[in-house]
């Protein structure tokens, strides 16, 4: 598997490096299912999404993810690679879409007054 190293860069992690990003993803996911508000139901599992997809990167392929734009992309991509599963970079790009939308369109939620 190829890694672009604009997005990549080979790292020896630790085990405890992992299980930081394991317990990072695992917290936001909790929030995810405890929390009744969808938006951050919706945020908080997208950010699990993009932390599964690093953590994953880090076990598996040993490479860190430089902090870029489009680096979200890169991670999902890969992320359905090493699963072997298509869907995984299409759900979590339409996510990651709904996301951008959300946090730099014209939102249709609008403080009392407007």
């Amino acid at each position: 598997m190829k890694f672009d190293r604009e997005y990549f860069k080979k790292f020896d992690f630790k085990p405890d490096d992992v299980k930081r990003y394991l317990d990072s993803t695992l917290h936001d996911l909790d929030i995810a299912q405890k929390d009744d508000i969808p938006e951050v139901k919706f945020t908080y599992s997208y950010q699990a999404l993009i932390k599964m997809g690093i953590t994953l990167l880090a076990r598996v392929a040993k490479v860190k993810v430089r902090s870029k734009p489009g680096h979200h992309v890169r991670i999902l991509e890969k992320m359905g690679e090493i699963l072997d599963d298509e869907d995984v970079a299409m759900i979590g790009n339409a996510m990651r879409m709904k996301r951008n939308t959300d946090l730099y369109g014209l939102s249709e939620v609008r403080p009392k007054g407007y």
